[in-house]
């Protein structure tokens, strides 16, 4: 509803328009502070973010363990062989149902409303993508994607760490860290 209340009414001139024009405003970086200097370049700026984020979330390194080479010792037998059990069909369907329905829609283009709602249709479908996983320990081709988009904290954020990060991934790759979890 509100894609075709867009396609009507963001050309004209209504209250509509005006809400648009003047959120996107408040949203556009048109300038940061970095390292003390004024940027405006917008390729330099661009630069900047990406770099300020991959030295936050880069990956430390760290020894590798698996199962077998120390954890399982921390572990009793019983709670490792929990962590290797493929979860049931009437758990995926739990985690779809306990997931919030009315957020945006993902990388997919569907939130968990739709899936929900069409769950007679694609549930056969959604749970064996979600049981595919646990059965070959690999993601299917598209949830995997990610998009990601830079928000405000507040009006008239200067610095990146005044941008709140916003990730919007898909379904089944929502239904199954929550499954891992």
């Amino acid at each position: 509803m509100s894609r075709s209340q867009h396609a009507n009414e963001m050309d004209r001139n209504t209250r509509y328009f005006h809400h648009i024009s003047a959120r996107r405003r408040n949203n556009r970086i048109e300038y940061l502070v970095i390292h003390g200097r004024l940027v405006r370049n917008q390729a330099r700026i661009k630069v900047a973010i990406r770099d300020f984020y991959k030295w936050l979330y880069h990956q430390e390194a760290s020894p590798s363990v698996t199962f077998r080479d120390g954890l399982v010792n921390r572990l009793a037998r019983e709670e490792a062989e929990v962590l290797e059990v493929i979860p049931s069909v009437e758990e995926v369907k739990e985690e779809v149902w306990d997931c919030e329905s009315p957020k945006a829609p993902g990388s997919d283009g569907y939130n968990m409303k739709y899936i929900k709602k069409c769950w007679v249709e694609i549930g056969m479908e959604f749970t064996a993508a979600v049981m595919r996983f646990f059965e070959m320990a690999r993601l299917p081709v598209d949830s995997n994607i990610t998009w990601v988009t830079l928000a405000p904290k507040f009006f008239g954020a200067k610095e990146i760490k005044d941008l709140r990060l916003i990730s919007i991934v898909g379904c089944v790759y929502k239904v199954i860290s929550k499954l891992l979890t």
